[in-house]
């Protein structure tokens, strides 16, 4: 009878273990699926998805997911383009990644160095999964290493400590082109424009271009490399036909005429005005009040953009 007793108190004590793990295991589910919900994948595309970040500036309300990050899902594998500005909003995306396809993510491209798209790397570091970037890239992550890494625990806590540089194990010297069954990528090292390592991303089968942030959509321009670069590999980009754009921040158009032309109208009048305030003696802080104001009310994030890029620009036109 005791024997009886503490066996039936086994069952039963098995039982409640075995609904208390059945319990955690749904929570962590729904948990899981909640945080993959509040992670939004858009799909724009037969087979691609985006997600939008937000319009904050890095000094202000950063939280390491300002940028776009892109998802494109082959026949027999996935590309992610752009991984976001941490290990934990990269983690984001993976977990947003996987309920959409059970397919392995066999690349991450990161269309430029700057920190809100690349550190989100350390998410995908797997031993199977491939980053891919222009061929300064490397080097560049690794002499900003530093700099970006204080930047992220200074911005972000935590989350910014865990959120270390991994480089490309694949370098595009000039083209590349990536394979994910039954679509291609088509992979362009781009010269000195708004970086220089700026890469660009066509997919075959819808013939969309992702263009990092050679192109900003209602977000303003940003200019770190070369002014004129950038208007001349823009002005190239238009001369193709893309069904598709996706910039590097704010909203993907196929209105192409547009969505180039607005940054090209914003690019050249910052020129032509910073080039005539060199030619007048006008000082560079007078400069930065003054430079495409006309431009003001149809950008976000305007006045700390425009200041810096008349801040990047001034000393190098002075030279011409």
């Amino acid at each position: 009878m005791m024997h009886e007793t503490f066996m039936g108190s086994v069952s039963m004590l098995s039982k409640i273990n075995w609904f208390c793990v059945s319990l955690m295991c749904a929570f962590v589910t729904l948990c899981s699926q909640a945080w993959a919900d509040d992670f939004e994948l858009k799909q724009i595309a037969d087979g691609i998805y985006v997600h939008h970040g937000k319009h904050l500036d890095i000094d202000d309300g950063y939280q390491g997911d300002i940028c776009n990050l892109s998802v494109v899902v082959g026949r027999d594998a996935i590309a992610v383009i752009d991984s976001g500005g941490s290990k934990h909003t990269g983690e984001q995306l993976l977990q947003a990644i996987k309920t959409i396809s059970p397919l392995p993510i066999r690349y991450v491209i990161n269309t430029h160095v700057h920190p809100d798209h690349t550190y989100g790397n350390a998410a995908f570091q797997n031993g199977t999964t491939h980053f891919i970037g222009h061929d300064k890239l490397a080097n560049t992550m690794l002499l900003r290493k530093e700099q970006y890494e204080k930047l992220n625990a200074r911005l972000l806590g935590e989350a910014g400590k865990a959120s270390t540089t991994v480089t490309p194990d694949t370098a595009v010297h000039d083209q590349l082109t990536l394979d994910l069954g039954g679509r291609t990528l088509q992979l362009q090292a781009q010269t000195v424009a708004h970086t220089h390592t700026d890469l660009t991303v066509l997919d075959s089968k819808t013939n969309t271009l992702f263009t990092g942030d050679l192109l900003f959509a209602q977000r303003t321009p940003v200019v770190e490399g070369d002014i004129k670069g950038l208007i001349t590999t823009l002005e190239r980009m238009n001369q193709s036909h893309y069904a598709l754009i996706v910039p590097g921040h704010g909203l993907e158009s196929a209105d192409q005429p547009t969505i180039i032309g607005n940054e090209l109208r914003y690019l050249n009048l910052l020129l032509a005005d910073v080039r005539n305030s060199i030619k007048k003696g006008i000082s560079m802080e007078q400069t930065m009040d003054s430079a495409a104001a006309s431009e003001h009310d149809k950008w976000q994030l305007f006045d700390i953009a425009n200041r810096r890029n008349v801040n990047v620009i001034y000393p190098q036109l002075e030279w011409e």
